[in-house]
């Protein structure tokens, strides 16, 4: 317990909630002090606050599961675990253990010290669980008889109705569906599955609270929650991702799960960013069920497709994609490893972090922090017999010359890069410091791509764009023979209203040809890279996008809006 100088933990937060005083929680903790008792304990006794309201206050503001410990047999629990008398002087109480998880009862859920010590010592992840002081006495005064024999410690479902785990109490699921924030959050993770999302953002402003769905590219408002509820939101979000709810003033990166059945749970990817009113929170959606990895899926025009089919097919070489985030470069890798996924053909991969969940390959989640980078899985990818390496980006040089030289000693290699399209890959390569001849040597293709958002088909509607317009656009005279109509949006409620619904790849697909070879060697830069490339019948981005403007799949103002020189993604 702190100083009475000071209020701390939960008479911090109910101060801030104006459940007591400043002064009320000063006297409450220095008479705890005085008493050596806790502060939960000591605010029991005051009678300001009973234990049920106390328990509800912590459970909903720190986003905890709500126990009700009248359920449980009190002879049932884990005597040994933890020692009796740092118990008591903490209000924990070790409850169920499932697998690497044990599940603590505790009062007072700012106890993170506490917590850590009790990780510590038995080596277990620690799920906390809000209960009631008064029961929690109750318990304590029932197994404190000496010579108490340890117990085994049950197997139950775990308290995380946002994890991997199923929930077999059906008291503890009682108690966890009666909070609202939880139910909250859960219903915005499912509603932005069902929707189709990639993102969801939970951004808190001075005066309002709002939560955002990246849908087809575009980001959607979809709901403002009370921004009181901003602290419990992250909270619980914090919670269930394994970050430290105490830690407000620096990003954290975790992630969770979300089970929709026996058969299907979705992963998510978790950020924090502390902003100027809150602790800003961005999920990124992994759902591997939901992508497909048929290279016909992919929307490569015949001789694109041949293209990459002839690269991935080839025994040796590197396979570039390039394009901005989220402009699905993950995909088209995966699209080429499950071609080659067979039980003759070693694969591994290294990401950061894995989204794909593909059996027969394995898959490393580079951790920088524990000194596991792309180029040291690199390093020890070449000494488990590889086929086949995929690299989730090249960031540096190093990576890329392990990269460049595994793919010419045999290797096939498939990475990422950020560039802007496929030519500019190259000279970014030999900016990184890698010599032409080791880029011209080990290259086999480069894809860069976008994705644009489809037109709703339900309620696509013709346009009849000025011949002007088209030709600026790119289109050739004989192109605008009259033998196709442009679409435009138009909304409708299978679209809400947006006019386009799904997204289509744009694919830039250049392949390293011998003249291309010799003008690297030669330093060409990525003009004349593109000039050549064009040349020998390379159709780039924008060409790309015309074609599926021609082909009624997509608008030309959104064409025009992502192949542009400083255009989205």
């Amino acid at each position: 317990m702190e100083g009475s100088q000071g209020v701390t933990g939960l008479g911090r937060a109910l101060v801030q909630s104006r459940l007591l005083t400043r002064e009320e929680a000063e006297n409450i903790q220095r008479q705890a002090e005085s008493s050596s008792v806790s502060f939960v304990e000591q605010l029991v006794l005051s009678r300001k606050k009973t234990a049920r309201e106390i328990a509800e206050f912590a459970a909903t503001l720190f986003g905890y599961p709500l126990f009700d410990l009248s359920a449980i047999e009190a002879e049932s629990l884990p005597q040994g675990l933890i020692d009796e008398s740092v118990m008591v002087s903490r209000r924990v109480l070790p409850l169920f253990k499932r697998g690497n998880r044990l599940f603590v009862a505790a009062s007072d859920p700012t106890q993170t010290s506490a917590f850590h010590a009790i990780t510590f010592k038995t080596g277990l992840t620690v799920d906390v669980v809000v209960v009631e002081e008064d029961k929690l006495a109750r318990v304590f005064s029932r197994r404190m008889s000496p010579g108490a024999e340890s117990q085994g410690m049950p197997e139950i479902g775990g308290f995380d109705e946002l994890g991997a785990s199923d929930v077999t109490e059906e008291t503890v699921q009682q108690e966890v569906d009666d909070a609202p924030v939880v139910r909250l959050i859960h219903k915005l993770l499912l509603d932005a599955i069902k929707s189709g999302a990639s993102d969801i953002h939970f951004e808190p402003y001075e005066k309002y609270y709002r939560v955002r769905y990246r849908i087809d590219g575009e980001l959607r408002l979809v709901a403002q929650p009370p921004l009181v509820l901003k602290e419990k939101i992250a909270s619980r979000i914090k919670v269930v991702s394994r970050l430290d709810i105490a830690e407000k003033r620096l990003p954290q990166d975790g992630r969770m799960k979300l089970s929709l059945s026996r058969d299907r749970a979705i992963d998510f990817r978790v950020s924090t960013l502390p902003t100027l009113f809150g602790e800003k929170i961005v999920m990124r959606i992994l759902d591997a069920a939901a992508v497909s990895l048929d290279i016909d899926a992919l929307g490569l025009n015949p001789i694109q497709k041949k293209l990459l089919t002839d690269a991935v097919a080839r025994p040796w070489g590197m396979v570039l994609v390039t394009g901005p985030t989220g402009s699905g470069k993950t995909v088209s890798l995966y699209t080429c490893l499950a071609m080659l996924n067979t039980p003759d053909i070693n694969i591994s991969t290294a990401e950061d972090p894995v989204e794909i969940n593909l059996p027969g390959v394995n898959q490393v989640n580079v951790n920088e922090k524990a000194g596991l980078t792309f180029a040291s899985a690199l390093r020890a990818f070449l000494r488990q017999d590889p086929d086949v390496i995929m690299v989730g980006e090249i960031r540096d040089f190093e990576t890329a010359d392990i990269a460049i030289k595994a793919a010419q000693t045999g290797h096939r290699v498939f990475s990422t890069l950020h560039t802007n399209d496929a030519p500019s890959t190259l000279t970014r390569l030999l900016n990184m410091g890698i010599a032409p001849f080791n880029v011209a040597s080990s290259v086999s293709l480069i894809m860069a791509q976008r994705l644009a958002r489809k037109l709703c088909p339900s309620c696509r509607t013709p346009l009849d764009l000025p011949r002007e317009t088209l030709l600026e656009a790119g289109f050739t005279e004989d192109e605008l023979d009259g033998g196709w109509q442009s679409y435009g949006p138009a909304g409708c409620p299978e679209c809400k209203g947006t006019g386009y619904r799904g997204r289509v790849g744009l694919f830039e697909v250049m392949p390293m040809t011998d003249a291309m070879t010799r003008l690297i060697m030669r330093n060409g830069n990525a003009v004349e890279i593109a000039d050549l490339a064009r040349k020998e019948g390379m159709i780039d981005l924008r060409r790309a996008g015309l074609i599926k403007v021609r082909q009624g799949e997509t608008s030309l103002a959104e064409i025009e809006a992502i192949t542009s020189d400083g255009g989205r993604s």
